[in-house]
């Protein structure tokens, strides 16, 4: 079963830039995830308590919860490749690929 990802993307109000973190991230979790993750969207003017407490001091900012290790991507998040990488995606889609199919 393939490991679910907790995903937070912290973004600044309704600003071109935090809608464009969000679509690249939605984009790039239903490509590379499916159904196997939970990406939680806060705005940190709306819960600036929840920024406080993730110590988050620049947006938007996305963070892996899980699984390990914790990671933290600052900026736009329109380089695809670089997000794949930092969230150990691309290693993941990679081992995917090399996995014999089961076949019955």
């Amino acid at each position: 079963m393939a490991e679910r990802y907790v995903l937070r993307l912290y973004v600044a109000g309704p600003l071109p830039a935090s809608a464009r973190a969000v679509e690249a991230v939605r984009e790039l979790c239903e490509e590379y995830l499916q159904s196997s993750y939970d990406l939680e969207v806060i705005d940190v003017y709306q819960q600036p308590q929840l920024a406080l407490d993730a110590k988050i001091d620049a947006v938007p900012v996305l963070v892996k919860c899980s699984p390990a290790p914790v990671r933290r991507i600052l900026g736009d998040l329109s380089d695809k490749e670089q997000v794949l990488l930092d969230l150990d995606l691309k290693r993941r889609a990679h081992e995917e690929k090399r996995r014999p199919s089961k076949k019955p």
